[in-house]
């Protein structure tokens, strides 16, 4: 079946960095588009950036365009997410999920149904 792990959270201070990685079995890794959500306690889980499948496209939400990169590679079958200048509304567990095809000229890019497969989340604490 298949598998996503999430790794690389943990707990920093406020403007430090991150690098979260996913690494994906039993997956046809390039035919996917692949996306990182994240959920706060309390709050719904949302869509943060999704890329394309073979990297040509990228799409962030507002609140993390110029502080997080996403990047993949298709060799190693391992999703990226480079989280710099973190502040604490970023504190949330972190999941990456692959889609076919989700829309990504459309909002829908960040909605969870569009995403087939989902990895168990990585923990994201960012403290003033």
């Amino acid at each position: 079946q298949v598998r996503l792990v999430e790794s690389g959270g943990g707990s920093v201070q406020a403007g430090g960095s991150l690098r979260l990685s996913c690494e994906a079995s039993r997956l046809t890794f390039g035919a996917y588009y692949m996306a990182w959500f994240r959920q706060a306690p309390g709050k719904e889980r949302e869509g943060v950036a999704v890329i394309s499948s073979g990297a040509y496209s990228t799409a962030y939400v507002d609140s993390v365009k110029g502080r997080f990169t996403i990047s993949r590679d298709n060799a190693k079958n391992i999703l990226y997410l480079q989280m710099n200048s973190l502040k604490p509304e970023d504190t949330a567990m972190y999941y990456c999920a692959a889609g076919l095809n989700p829309p990504m000229s459309s909002p829908r890019r960040f909605l969870a149904e569009e995403y087939n497969y989902w990895g168990q989340g990585t923990q994201v604490t960012v403290s003033s």
